[in-house]
């Protein structure tokens, strides 16, 4: 439920950096400079990949050790047009895993329901742009992978859409 807290303890802490150290940084001007430009490209990279939060909570799960499920896992080379169908296979499947976790009391269960509602908003917000052609599989065409293979699959289609 609190699926964007990293990044807001991230700005929180350089809002009290900045607050309390920039008035005296000011009478040096490259010490102002440097805090700035070390800052900058973090929150570039970041603001550039709609997906960021959801590819930090799937590095937090990769090696969960409690969690043995089979999923429909999409192939990372799929045709440019059906990008968006796969996304939404990945995060539907990640709901097969919160049940999964509620059943076994999983470890890393808030970082799943993270990456599902992070997903989910996404995609209310944004309705289907792309239109199902001959190419594009339905989630239940593709493959079941264990567990380890579907968040590497995953994580590999979030950094080709974050490109």
């Amino acid at each position: 439920q609190n699926t964007h807290l990293k990044s807001v303890c991230l700005q929180y802490q350089l809002y009290r950096l900045l607050n309390g150290h920039c008035f005296c940084l000011l009478k040096n001007g490259m010490g102002l400079i440097f805090i700035l430009c070390a800052y900058v490209p973090k929150t570039e990279a970041l603001g550039n990949c709609k997906w960021a939060e959801v590819l930090e909570d799937l590095e937090s799960i990769k090696t969960s050790k409690d969690i043995d499920v089979s999923l429909y896992t999409a192939d990372t080379d799929e045709d440019e047009e059906c990008q968006e169908l796969v996304m939404r296979c990945f995060f539907l499947e990640t709901a097969v895993i919160i049940q999964e976790c509620r059943i076994k009391n999983c470890s890393k269960t808030q970082d799943i329901w993270n990456i599902w509602k992070n997903g989910n908003e996404s995609f209310k917000y944004n309705k289907l742009t792309s239109t199902k052609s001959e190419k594009c599989k339905e989630c239940e065409e593709y493959e079941e992978k264990n567990f380890a293979e579907f968040v590497q699959n995953f994580v590999k289609v979030i950094q080709r859409d974050c490109k």
